[in-house]
Order: C-alpha cells, then structure tokens, then sequence
C-alpha cells in the first residue's frame, strides 16, 4: 500500500476579507491549520502551526510523534505571542495525518473543530471529534444533533493551539484499507456542507483529490461561503511504500497560503469575532449551559 494522489485546496470564502487558513501537504504528513485571532494574529498563528509540521523529520512515527509535533507548533504560537503584543491571544486549531503505508495505518492529532473524515466503499465517516461547544452540549444530552447543527454558537471551540505554554493534543490511530480516501477539512467546509454532500461532491469528482477539493470549496461557496474553506485529501493506493523526500534546506515545505489550548469548557473561541477572528467568552458559556439545564428542567417538570 501506497500514498496515491494527494491535493490540498484553499479559499478565503465569500464572507472573509483575508485567508488564515493554512495547509500541509508533505506525504506522508498531511494538515490543516483554522487561526483565529484579532488584526492578522489568525493568519500568523496557523502559518506557523504548518511550519511546525513541515518541518518534521523523516523519523517521525505514529499518533505522539503527531503530538510531539504539535506540542512544538504551540510552543512556537506561545512564544511569538509573548514577544509580540500585536498577536497576543493568537491561536489555530489543527488537524494533522501522518501515513504509515507499511503498516497499514494513518494516525492522527487533533486541536479543534478542522476535522478528519475518511471515505471507504462509498460512506464517509467522521474520524475526529470537534473539541466544540455544542459536540459537548450533544454529549451530555443537551442539544441534539441536529439541533447543533444550527445552534448559534456551533462555532464557538473548547480547545485551541496556542494560547497556553501547553495543549492537550488528541491523539488516535485508525487502520487504512486499499481505495481508502482521507479529507482534512476547517469548518469552513463543515459547516456548509453535511456528510452526504460532502460525499457526494467527492464521489462525482471520480475521487481525484485535486478535482475533489476544488468541487468542495465550490459547494461551501455556493452555500455562502461563511468562511475561510481549506481541504486536504489524500488516498491509499496499491504499491510499494515510497520514503518521503528530505525537506528543502531554506524554504518552508508546506503550500504557504493564509490562514486555537486544552481548558474545559468554560474557555471558548468563537469564529466571526472581528475580521475573521475567534474570541474568548467566559460569559457566552456560562448562558449557554445555564439555558441548556433550565431547558432540560423545564422538559422535565411538564
């Protein structure tokens, strides 16, 4: 088994002034990277979230080398943040793949709602968890799916790159099959886009991740574009595995295109906060789950 054709596309959306969305795509390391932040804080933040992974060396294996590298990617966003005040608060989330073609495997870490999904026989099938607000509020029986769909703050995070000297990465391994394709995507796909449509645009582009992708940021686009949408897809072919080449002695090895901190959920980031930023809100989730429990109460009194 081998890595076959890899695309990655982006797209600053119909409703954003500028792109903080960043990419990966170095076979076998694979990422996506949503910044959020005031002025252009989001965008710096993501680019150098890729950076971090770019930058990976040739040795690096399975779900805590992935970790290991985005420990490191939010120890460069801390830093800068320390030592400029103009990105103070800055952060991305992350989505990153790393392919073990040996072995039969792709693993992964995960900061964020920029999701993971893969698609086998025909069915797509979410890999990572949204460290949001509302995928919380569905967990503990609140909201329900497809009252999250729609809910006001389905865009408000738990967990973030960069805002804290430390992250809690989530780490996973999933087995790889022949004819397996892999979609790294920021909300700004998943939010306009369902499993089935984004199924669907991915099968009528005949698979082919470059036709793929630019089928995807079209159909976010014609369902209003909200946000910035970057897609990275990847697929597991029949071969002999290929070692992957060195990096670039002096040149950033990730497509270099503009572009979030493990706390409960009482520390929110919020998408659409300024010009294409996220904030913080303590207050929004309090109201939030104060709501949720009367609303729960209130079901259950009648």
């Amino acid at each position: 088994m081998k890595i076959g054709r890899y695309a990655g596309v982006t797209d600053t959306g119909r409703r954003r002034t500028r792109n903080e969305d960043a990419l990966v795509v170095r076979p076998p390391l694979f990422a996506v990277a949503d910044g959020m932040g005031g002025a252009r804080a989001g965008e710096i933040a993501a680019r150098l979230a890729a950076e971090a992974l770019a930058s990976a060396r040739a040795d690096v294996a399975g779900e805590d080398g992935v970790a290991a590298l985005i420990e490191e990617a939010n120890r460069r966003i801390w830093e800068r943040s320390l030592a400029d005040p103009a990105t103070a608060g800055m952060g991305t989330t992350v989505t990153a793949a790393l392919v073990d073609a040996a072995g039969g495997t792709v693993s992964f870490g995960h900061v964020g709602d920029s999701r993971a999904y893969r698609l086998r026989d025909g069915v797509l099938e979410q890999l990572s968890t949204d460290h949001s607000l509302v995928a919380e509020l569905v967990e503990s029986g609140v909201l329900t799916p497809e009252e999250a769909e729609h809910h006001p703050q389905r865009s408000a995070i738990t967990r973030a790159l960069g805002t804290d000297p430390a992250v809690e990465v989530a780490g996973f391994t999933v087995d790889a099959q022949l004819g397996d394709l892999f979609l790294l995507c920021s909300d700004g796909l998943s939010a306009m886009l369902g499993d089935d449509a984004i199924a669907e645009a991915i099968e009528s582009a005949g698979r082919d991740p470059r036709a793929a992708g630019e089928a995807l940021v079209a159909a976010a686009n014609a369902r209003g574009g909200e946000d910035n949408i970057t897609v990275v897809l990847f697929e597991l072919v029949e071969g002999d595995p290929e070692s992957p080449p060195p990096p670039p002695a002096n040149e950033p090895s990730h497509e270099p295109v503009t572009a979030t901190l493990p706390e409960p959920a009482t520390d929110v980031h919020t998408h659409g906060a300024g010009p294409g930023g996220r904030i913080t809100s303590l207050a929004l989730v309090a109201a939030v789950l104060v709501l949720g429990l009367l609303g729960l109460y209130w079901g259950i009194s009648r």
